[in-house]
């Protein structure tokens, strides 16, 4: 199933959750623009989790996988933390424990920051197991090959 939205689209593979929502700005500034941020997961994705993954991480088993994409504040886009431009293409050695947001036991992850046209995003991936991560990677690389984002959104 093809969902897309707020300039963001995705193909959700069989036996993955995907939604593509908007969040509410910080601070809840009237008029504030409100970013998208897509979550895909192996496991029921609850009505509400953290951007994230806060309330879903904690639930992924060793076969399961999590992943956030979140745009940014425009103005990030122009920043070196958001230099790559492009979507990441991630590789295995890049999932390790220590890149995780929060610790849990036996679980790893990634991170990548990148701007395509003027908006800047970050990719943040959850395995549920170091030790099976190959074979996760390869659950995840369909998901991420069908990531389309439209550069700029007027």
């Amino acid at each position: 199933m093809r969902l897309d939205a707020y300039g963001v689209s995705v193909d959700a593979p069989d036996g993955w959750e995907v939604r593509i929502t908007r969040r509410a700005p910080e601070g809840h500034e009237p008029g504030a623009h409100r970013r998208p941020v897509l979550h895909a997961a192996t496991v029921p994705l609850p009505a509400v989790r953290g951007d994230f993954g806060g309330g879903v991480t904690g639930t992924l088993t060793s076969t399961d996988v999590f992943v956030s994409l979140f745009e940014q504040d425009p103005g990030a886009a122009r920043t070196a933390l958001f230099a790559d431009e492009g979507f990441p293409v991630p590789v295995v050695s890049d999932f390790a424990p220590n890149r995780l947001q929060r610790s849990i036991p036996g679980q790893c992850g990634g991170q990548w920051f990148f701007h395509v046209g003027e908006r800047a995003f970050t990719l943040y991936v959850v395995f549920g197991s170091f030790a099976r991560r190959a074979e996760l990677f390869n659950r995840l690389t369909p998901l991420l090959r069908s990531v389309r984002l439209q550069g700029d959104l007027t």
